[in-house]
C-alpha cells in the first residue's frame, strides 16, 4: 500500500469474550486516597482509571449566593424537639439544631463536590492536558483544594457555636448565640466565596469542552499554519465539519465525519505548529502536540511549497521532520497542498540536496492535491479511507489485548 506504511498493519486478535468491550478501561474499587496521596497503579496489573468524557460528567456547581440563600433559609425553618417544656431549653435546643442545619447545608454541596470532581491523575492524559492549557499547572487542583478547605472550616466553626448555643442557660443568651453564630457562619463562607466561584468557572469551562472519542479512528490534519488544512477537512468530511471552541484560544478548530461502510470516522483540523522550541510554543501548539501525544490519530500531514503560508519550505521541512521522528508510530500520509500554484519546472539539483528536492516535490511519496482545481482529491479520499481502516484495526488490537490482558489477571 504505497505510502502508508505497510509494515505497520495490525491484525486484531481474538478477544477473549465475544464482542468489542464498549469501555477503553474499567474503573478499579478500593478506599478513597487521602488528599494529597499519590495512589497511582503501581504495576501493569492495575489498569489506569482512564476515560475520556469527564468534563460532561462534571457536577453542577451552584454559585456561592444560592448555596448561601438556600442554606439559610432551610436552616430558619429548623423548629426544636417537641416535648421541651422549659423555654430556655427550647431556645437553645432550636438555636443548637439551627445552626448545625446552616452548617450541614452550607457542607454538604462542597463535600459533593470533592466527592464527584475527578482527581487530576484519574484523567484520561489528553484532558490533564487540556486541563493545563486551561487554567495552567495546578490550578484545578488548587481550586478543589481550597472548597475543601472551606468546608473544614465551616464545619469546625458551626460546631462551636452549635456547642457554645447548647450550653445556653437563659432563652435571651441562646437567641444571642445563634444569632451570634449564624453571623459567624454567614462571615466565613462569604470570606471564602471565592473558592466555590473558582471552580464553578472551571466548571463552565470543562464542560463546555469539545470531546474527541479515543475509540472513534481519527485523522488528525498537521503542518504549519495557513497550509489548507481547514479546506482539506471541508473536503473529506462527509458533512459540514463543526467548529469546537477551547477556552485557551479565540479560534475555533474544525471537527468533521467521514461515513465509510456504516462505520464513523473523526477528521480534525489542528493549530499550525512554528518552528521552535517546546518550551516556546503557545497553547495552539501545545494542543496539536496534545492531541498526538495522546489520541490514537492517524496523521495526514499538509505541506505547503508555494510560499503562500508565511512559513518557507526549508521551516517546513525541519518542522516536518521532527514531528515526523516524534511521532513514528502513527499511521501517516504526506500531502502537498496548493498543487495549481506549483512551477512544473523540475530543474537540476544534487541527489544528496534535501532540500532542493522538498521544495520541489515534497517528502517522498506525497499526493499533491488541489481543493481549487480538485486535482488529486479523489485519490486523498482513498488513501484516507485506507489510512482511516488502519487505525481502526489497531484500535481493535489495543482493546483486544487490554480485556485480554484484564481476564488473565482476574
Amino acid at each position: 500500500m504505497d505510502g502508508l506504511h505497510e509494515s505497520l498493519r495490525v491484525t486484531p486478535p481474538r478477544c477473549s469474550r465475544g464482542i468489542w468491550s464498549s469501555e477503553v478501561v474499567r474503573k478499579s474499587g478500593g478506599s478513597a486516597p487521602r488528599d494529597g496521596e499519590d495512589v497511582r497503579p503501581k504495576d501493569n496489573t492495575s489498569k489506569k482509571d482512564e476515560t475520556i468524557g469527564a468534563f460532561q460528567k462534571l457536577p453542577m456547581v451552584m454559585p456561592a449566593v444560592d448555596i448561601l440563600a438556600s442554606a439559610l433559609r432551610k436552616a430558619k425553618k429548623v423548629s426544636p424537639t417537641k416535648g421541651i417544656v422549659n423555654i430556655a431549653k427550647r431556645e437553645r435546643n432550636r438555636g443548637a439544631k439551627q445552626l448545625d442545619a446552616l452548617m450541614k447545608e452550607l457542607v454538604v454541596p462542597l463535600r459533593g463536590y470533592m466527592e464527584n470532581f475527578p482527581k487530576r491523575w484519574t484523567l484520561h492524559p489528553y484532558e490533564r492536558s487540556l486541563i493545563e492549557l486551561t487554567f495552567g499547572e495546578g490550578i484545578y487542583e488548587e481550586a478543589l483544594k481550597k472548597v475543601d478547605s472551606l468546608r473544614k472550616k465551616i464545619t469546625r466553626v458551626g460546631k462551636e457555636h452549635a456547642s457554645l448555643c447548647a450550653q445556653s442557660s437563659l432563652k435571651r443568651e441562646a437567641e444571642e448565640r445563634l444569632n451570634e453564630g449564624m453571623k459567624r457562619l454567614e462571615e466565613v463562607f462569604q470570606e471564602d466565596r471565592n473558592a466555590i466561584e473558582d471552580l464553578l468557572h472551571i466548571t463552565k469551562a470543562l464542560r463546555a469542552m469539545p470531546v474527541v472519542d479515543p475509540e472513534t479512528p481519527t485523522l488528525s490534519l498537521v503542518g504549519a499554519p495557513n497550509v489548507g488544512k481547514s479546506s482539506l477537512v471541508r473536503i473529506l468530511s462527509s458533512g459540514k465539519p463543526e467548529v469546537c471552541n477551547y477556552p485557551f484560544t479565540t479560534r475555533g478548530i474544525l471537527m468533521g465525519h467521514i461515513m465509510l461502510n456504516y462505520e464513523r470516522f473523526q477528521v480534525t483540523d489542528t493549530p499550525g505548529l512554528l518552528r521552535r522550541h517546546d518550551d516556546d510554543r503557545n497553547n495552539l501548539e501545545k494542543l496539536t502536540l496534545a492531541v498526538l501525544t495522546h489520541l490514537p490519530t492517524a496523521v495526514l500531514y499538509v505541506h505547503d511549497l508555494t510560499g503562500e503560508c508565511g512559513m518557507s519550505p526549508s521551516d517546513q521541512l525541519i518542522i516536518y521532520k521532527e514531528i515526523k521522528e516524534r511521532f513514528k508510530d502513527h499511521f501517516w500520509l504526506d500531502v502537498v497542498s496548493k498543487c495549481d500554484l506549483l512551477q512544473n519546472s523540475r530543474g537540476t539539483y544534487a541527489d544528496n540536496d534535501e532540500l532542493e528536492r522538498y521544495k520541489r516535490f515534497g517528502p517522498d511519496e506525497a499526493l499533491h492535491v488541489s481543493v481549487k482545481n480538485q486535482v488529486g482529491i479523489d485519490e486523498l479520499k482513498v488513501r484516507v479511507q485506507e489510512l482511516l481502516q488502519l487505525q481502526m484495526e489497531r484500535i481493535k488490537s489495543q482493546k483486544c489485548n487490554e480485556e485480554n490482558h484484564l481476564t488473565a489477571s482476574v
